[in-house]
């Protein structure tokens, strides 16, 4: 097994030239916008979410609270037993 040091910082500048450090940050930069991005999205997506099971919620509870107050079918099984 290879004993290294995983904390040690890297050194990349020795390594690479100049071209591929620009390179990297542009990339690097990139990727951070495309994230950023993604967690607009996903709280916008969230939200939306969130406002349509309200509604959904909101029109089966007025559902359920509408038919409790009918009536109308014990006044027509009342006139039929008179």
């Amino acid at each position: 097994m290879k004993n290294t040091n995983e904390n040690a910082p890297l050194n990349l500048s020795s390594s690479l030239q100049e071209a591929q450090l620009m390179y990297m940050k542009r990339i690097e930069k990139e990727n951070l916008e495309r994230v950023m991005r993604l967690k607009k999205i996903r709280r916008n997506n969230i939200i939306t979410g969130f406002g349509l099971a309200g509604v959904v919620l909101g029109t089966y509870l007025y559902s359920i609270f509408t038919v409790k107050q009918e009536n109308f079918l014990d006044e027509l099984d009342d006139t039929e037993k008179s």
